[in-house]
């Protein structure tokens, strides 16, 4: 019996150049049943070769690395045999651009190195990693984006592709998309936003369970590679066509009557701060049948309440169909509800959305 209860362990393998964090984490592992830590390597190069006899489930993978860095150990490793990868992350610029660059790649998530130099954080880590690494070895694995042809021009220069032209800004929104995303959202949002076309008569207003400086990462990436303009919420912000804005981590994202972005510190809604829940609510209360409710892959139960929030107001409401989604569970608790108007594959959602603008036939009259 100890035998069979052994064989269906996670088998994790650690991957950082530090020595510290590579005891750490490993410490962490070992103290849950259900994981197994199978080894620990030293860097992207060792980690290749170890993975070849370890066979871990899962990997958590340092971003930051001398001789092959987590980016591209991570391209190698989905390109050679794709499994479920965790980043770990500082909370430098540098640092959160690869790590959404990564879950943009095709990583499953990611979690923040702790403050363990100020003795905190490894409480708030243990439980959050290993709580990841559990979902990420469930989770049903995107293909990485194609590849991108190099550029012509000096072989030693930085490859850094045009951004597509953008939307000249808009009036007041006709439409209002309010998308929620957790666990794997950001590589779903990257093909979302990939997809949309410029002049769209609506606003979008996006929330991702982040932290602080990933949420500001990836609406920066996510305005490199969409026609609409992309941002993160600072609060006081006119919503207008053609415009994207992103809650910042650690805040809930309203609009007003007025349609101005706030910004709130309210308690965290389904154990997370931003909320779906909360941005949805506030926008069905403002623009009712204007908004299109999107709940999109992640963990949990966050924007059940708000779609229902939206229907009730005669909005209109998408979930990524579950069979699509790296972790069902939220797209999966609209469902269930009986909330969901269109439940439509990963490939098709940004096509939807753009119908759903499109044949929408409100006039875009600011509310009372």
């Amino acid at each position: 019996m100890v035998k069979n209860r052994q064989s269906k362990r996670i088998k994790v393998m650690v991957v950082d150049d530090s020595a510290f964090m590579r005891r750490l984490i490993g410490d962490l592992l070992s103290s849950d049943t259900e994981i197994e830590l199978v080894g620990t390597a030293r860097d992207g190069l060792d980690a290749l070769r170890k993975r070849q006899f370890l066979h871990p489930d899962v990997i958590t993978l340092d971003v930051e690395m001398p001789n092959l860095n987590g980016l591209e150990t991570l391209k190698r490793l989905m390109g050679e045999k794709p499994l479920p990868v965790i980043m770990v992350s500082s909370h430098t610029r540098e640092g959160s651009e690869i790590t959404v660059e990564a879950l943009s790649y095709g990583a499953v998530d990611f979690v923040s190195k702790p403050a363990v130099f100020k003795g905190v954080g490894s409480d708030t880590l243990r439980q959050e990693l290993l709580l990841k690494i559990k979902a990420a070895a469930t989770a049903r694995l995107l293909h990485p984006p194609p590849a991108q042809p190099e550029p012509a021009g000096d072989a030693g220069a930085a490859a850094v592709p045009a951004p597509p032209p953008k939307s000249s800004p808009g009036k007041f929104p006709r439409n209002i998309v309010a998308i929620g995303a957790s666990t794997g959202g950001p590589r779903t949002l990257d093909l979302i936003f990939r997809s949309l076309p410029p002049a769209l008569p609506a606003a979008f207003l996006i929330t991702q369970h982040m932290p602080a400086g990933f949420t500001e990462s990836l609406s920066r990436r996510l305005d490199m590679i969409s026609q609409l303009q992309v941002r993160e919420a600072r609060g006081g912000e006119s919503i207008r066509e053609g415009e994207a804005y992103m809650a910042p981590g650690g805040y809930h994202l309203v609009v007003n009557k007025n349609g101005i972005t706030e910004l709130s510190s309210a308690p965290p809604v389904q154990h997370v701060r931003p909320a779906a829940d909360v941005m949805m609510a506030s926008l069905a209360d403002t623009f009712g049948r204007l908004v299109i409710g999107v709940v999109l892959t992640g963990m949990g139960r966050d924007g059940t309440q708000g779609m229902a929030s939206i229907k009730k107001k005669g909005g209109r409401t998408v979930c990524q169909d579950p069979a699509t989604a790296v972790i069902p569970s939220m797209p999966q608790a609209v469902i269930s509800e009986g909330l969901a108007d269109y439940i439509v594959p990963l490939e098709q959602l940004g096509p939807t959305i753009v119908s759903l603008i499109r044949s929408g036939e409100q006039k875009g009259e600011k509310p009372d």
